[in-house]
């Protein structure tokens, strides 16, 4: 049987890996808790098993990696959680659906890094659309997007289910979150955009928007073009759905437990005005799901997309 090390088990996201690891043909290694820390007992576990799956802080996460790079020919195969290595060369994104044949390249790639949250919403609405044509790499683009408290590490968590935490805030309003190298990079975006996410009072969740003036795109297109561009590149997909507008509202919790990824669009065709709007679990496609998604493909049992 494939054996797994999670390094940083205890973590939300690594929890969230272990429990969804029930349902895989797997062995999970653990360490004892009290030597988590001790370098040496983690290279020791390392040299043992198949897949290392990285939940730690990013530069945790590098150490782990040089760990592992130092076992030479000894090391596992790697999933990274975190962000350390979105955009570094060598490591494959694990968002499957993103570009065709990303799938197969998952399956194959000795390391794969995890998307973030925000960006997996942001690069599905983005990506289709850049590469159609419809939006040109260097339109300015505002996104927008509201996560529920559990993506933001023990303290926050600890603050709001301990002291009921502010109803909704604004953050990282330096406009350097760092899920932007890999929103830009992965999104096909030449100029730098303007990312403000926010949080919410309530665990999980996520809303992603993207507001649009179709006139201002070279190919003035229809929000139904916009949306048929999605639903064709997204046609087949197991987890990411493109739904149609059937109301003027949205909330961020509707696939809290899945790990499904809906987009839609929504528009004033008299104004010409349209918003994308992602909608995912942030503990699921834009944490533990996904990275269990990329698991699988690396263990050779299934893309769950057409874009193999």
């Amino acid at each position: 049987m494939v054996s797994v090390f999670i390094d940083g088990e205890a973590g939300t996201t690594g929890l969230g890996i272990r429990d969804r690891l029930a349902d895989l043909p797997v062995d999970v290694r653990s360490i004892d808790p009290e030597r988590r820390k001790d370098s040496a007992a983690r290279q020791a576990l390392m040299r043992e098993v198949d897949f290392l799956i990285l939940c730690l802080p990013d530069e945790a996460a590098r150490e782990a990696v040089a760990l592992a790079d130092a076992l030479g020919d000894h090391a596992p195969r790697i999933l990274d959680a975190s962000s350390a290595h979105r955009t570094a060369p060598g490591w494959q994104y694990g968002f499957p659906e993103f570009l065709g044949g990303q799938a197969a390249r998952i399956a194959a790639a000795p390391r794969v890094s995890n998307p973030g949250c925000y960006a997996t919403g942001a690069i599905a609405l983005l990506r289709p659309l850049v590469d159609a044509g419809l939006i040109p790499p260097d339109h300015p683009i505002p996104i927008n997007a509201i996560s529920g408290y559990s993506g933001g590490g023990r303290q926050m968590i600890e603050a709001h289910e301990r002291t009921g935490g502010p109803a909704f805030e604004l953050y990282a309003l330096g406009l350097d979150h760092k899920h932007l190298p890999e929103i830009e990079f992965y999104g096909g975006l030449k100029r730098r955009t303007i990312f403000v996410p926010s949080v919410g009072h309530f665990a999980q969740g996520m809303l992603v928007s993207i507001p649009l003036h179709l006139d201002t795109l070279p190919l003035k297109p229809t929000s139904a073009e916009v949306r048929a561009c999605l639903a064709a590149h997204y046609a087949g997909a197991a987890r990411v759905m493109v739904k149609n507008a059937e109301n003027t509202r949205i909330e961020p919790e509707a696939l809290n437990g899945t790990d499904a990824l809906e987009l839609c669009v929504y528009a004033n065709e008299e104004t010409r005005q349209a918003v994308l709007v992602a909608r995912l679990d942030n503990l699921g496609k834009g944490a533990s799901g996904a990275a269990i998604q990329n698991l699988r493909l690396m263990l050779g049992l299934g893309a769950e997309t057409k874009n193999a």
